[in-house]
């Protein structure tokens, strides 16, 4: 076999969020780039297997739940009907999209894409093996790993079966089982669980926790709660999986609830117990590179790692799984390429729960607060009192922002309900510019809006909101 040699200026492990970023970010400042994926396609989990066609086929499921409301207002649009073909048609086409657009974006920046696996053979080479067998030896100046991560699926439960599904397959929307089971009650069994019991299925979710979403707030997750105790067959907290089993085309789960053992028969079971780095099978050990004990990256607040010319991004290194977060690090990358020595230096990273309702949070959170003893204010504005939401039927929400009570700084908020995750984006900024309660009182917002809701709230800082009455 011959093995084609090539050299390249920077080589980007990973062609998710943060490694297109890095890619394309690179290009433009006039680096020479090569881009690895295992796909054939640009995007990685994030497009392909996680954040877009979980919000394409949660954006749908939102509209499937408005047929109640709309009967409410006189609208009877009927009973609606489930095609499961046009369904995974149309998000696939969404996928396609934007993939392709990302091909083109590529190729108009000269980045060479190279569709196969990349490992170490050393701390300047690269050995690329594509599909065919075909091997290639990438010398490089510098290096990104940003492979990004993988669903985590306890060693017990480690059994093939067409019945026992990861989150990538569960978006396949094989079919809709008629009894669902959601193990996890983290944001992706949450999200998930919601697209399956829109689309017709008995969904069951177990979580080991007392509470669902355990890293925000319980004002923020009440709602979200009370919506899927309705929405869901059974909701069991504090709850364990004793054993799973597949019997006869079915899967027979042993659950230990508060009430009680409990065995059930379940069409379909989805495994959401969080997620683990792609650190295996890059032979890192051929370079200076570390690893902590969960397996990620150790890298400084340049994003660099144990051999300074390799940077890491993203799911590969410890901190929050998010798309957004992949993209903030690219820029550092590629900024400390230049010359700039920029380091991750961000207040506030958004998190949010594509559920209905939405929940969405950034800074500190009022858990947080209490455990380093750290006194703050909370500002919290309920959604019934807000005309937006109630024009709309969206009542089931409320913005809470969390200040230093010494001089009103904002130092995290939280929102739940329509559209969290845009309106949070307002809250991000607010932290990063160390602005105050008494700066977003004052900033005026257009009525009617939910972005009132934070209006509202910063009011609470300085007495009172007008559409809130506080007894004096």
């Amino acid at each position: 076999m011959v093995i084609q040699k090539n050299k390249t200026q920077l080589a980007v492990l990973g062609a998710g969020p943060g490694g297109y970023h890095s890619a394309f970010r690179a290009a433009d400042a006039g680096f020479e780039v090569t881009l690895i994926d295992t796909n054939r396609a640009l995007g990685g989990a994030c497009l392909h297997v996680g954040c877009i066609p979980s919000k394409t086929l949660l954006h749908l499921s939102e509209l499937l739940d408005e047929k109640n409301y709309l009967t409410e207002c006189g609208i009877d649009l009927g009973e609606p009907k489930i095609n499961l073909s046009r369904l995974r048609e149309y998000k696939n086409k969404v996928i396609s999209q934007l993939s392709k657009g990302l091909s083109q974006l590529a190729s108009k920046r000269k980045v060479r894409f190279y569709s196969g696996r990349g490992s170490f053979l050393d701390a300047h080479t690269l050995r690329l093996n594509d599909e065919n067998g075909g091997e290639e030896h990438l010398s490089f100046d510098y290096a990104v790993v940003a492979t990004g991560s993988r669903p985590f699926i306890p060693e017990a439960w480690h059994f093939e079966s067409p019945f026992l599904m990861n989150s990538s397959r569960a978006l396949d929307l094989e079919d809709v089982p008629q009894k669902f089971l959601v193990i996890g009650g983290g944001y992706i069994g949450l999200e998930i669980g919601s697209v399956y019991a829109a689309l017709g299925s008995q969904v069951t979710l177990v979580e080991q926790l007392p509470t669902l979403l355990s890293q925000t707030d319980p004002d923020l997750v009440a709602p979200l709660r009370k919506k899927m105790e309705k929405k869901f067959s059974a909701l069991y907290l504090s709850s364990r999986i004793l054993s799973l089993n597949e019997i006869e085309g079915e899967i027979k789960v042993k659950i230990e609830t508060l009430q009680g053992l409990k065995e059930e028969i379940f069409n379909k079971v989805l495994i959401a117990v969080g997620r683990i780095p792609n650190s295996s099978g890059l032979n890192l050990s051929a370079t200076q590179v570390k690893l902590d004990k969960q397996g990620f990256i150790v890298v400084d607040p340049h994003q660099k790692t144990e051999e300074p010319h390799i940077f890491a991004i993203g799911d590969i290194c410890p901190g929050p799984m998010l798309a957004h977060k992949a993209s903030y690090e690219a820029r550092i990358v590629v900024d400390n390429l230049k010359g700039n020595p920029a380091r991750f230096d961000a207040k506030a990273i958004p998190c949010v729960v594509y559920t209905n309702p939405q929940i969405a949070w950034c800074g500190l959170t009022e858990n947080e607060a209490k455990k380093l003893g750290q006194e703050v204010r909370v500002l919290t504005f309920p959604w019934i009192a807000l005309g937006a939401a109630v024009s709309r039927g969206k009542t089931n929400g409320l913005t809470k922002i969390i200040v230093d009570p010494k001089n009103g700084q904002v130092k995290g908020a939280g929102i739940t309900g329509h559209g969290a995750g845009d309106l949070i984006a307002e809250m991000v900024l607010a932290i990063e510019m160390g602005a105050t309660a008494t700066d977003l009182a004052m900033a005026i917002h257009p009525h009617p809006s939910l972005s009132e809701s934070i209006m509202e709230a910063s009011e609470l800082y300085e007495g009172g909101s007008v559409h809130l009455f506080k007894q004096r």
